[in-house]
């Protein structure tokens, strides 16, 4: 028989963290979680019967639902070092935007900015999601769109020239990821400055 939590489980990001992303309990939240736990093992050693599994299964659902709850609320509650978070990723995708590294290496990953930050990539998406309502990718793209305006507004180097530089391999990606977040194109953009 399949149950309908096989399907469910699948919808909880937590599973994909790294272990020094775990969840951030109270006391009050912990003894939750115990008792839950406790239930679970208890049925488990008790003597089976038709109703051993439904019951397991209920208190998984229980367990999880907890979790999420629980989950959501540090990111609330721990405000503070999830801003010194965000402070970090933007820090980090500067030093790679301004040394250099597009030109050497391409666009930033979302894997590589977590890999920084000592994170897994659904976290910091998680994170992100949660504080600014953008995922990592659409602050990587915000961060290239104003690279690109600087580039644009006081260089001389062509559309193509500055898509190479910003880690582009076509200047076609690169005009149409600007056009789709300034509505103009680099040359239009370039235009209304002269």
């Amino acid at each position: 028989m399949a149950y309908p939590l096989a399907k469910a489980i699948r919808q909880h990001d937590y599973f994909n963290y790294s272990i020094r992303e775990a969840l951030f309990l109270s006391e009050t939240e912990e003894s939750t979680i115990v008792g839950i736990i406790q239930q679970i093992q208890r049925e488990y050693q008790a003597p089976i019967d038709k109703f051993s599994q439904n019951i397991i299964i209920a208190q998984l659902e229980v367990l999880l639902n907890y979790a999420d709850r629980f989950y959501q609320r540090q990111f609330i509650t721990r405000r503070i070092i999830h801003h010194e978070l965000l402070d970090r990723f933007e820090a980090v995708l500067e030093a790679y935007v301004v040394g250099g590294e597009l030109l050497k290496t391409g666009l930033p990953t979302v894997g590589y900015i977590a890999e920084q930050l000592s994170l897994s990539p659904t976290y910091l998406s998680n994170l992100l999601k949660t504080l600014t309502g953008q995922s990592p990718q659409q602050h990587i793209h915000e961060r290239l769109i104003k690279r690109a305006k600087e580039l644009l507004s006081t260089s001389t180097l062509s559309v193509s020239e500055i898509a190479y530089e910003l880690g582009f391999g076509h200047p076609s990606s690169f005009s149409k990821l600007f056009k789709s977040k300034t509505r103009s194109s680099p040359l239009e953009f370039r235009h209304s400055f002269n």
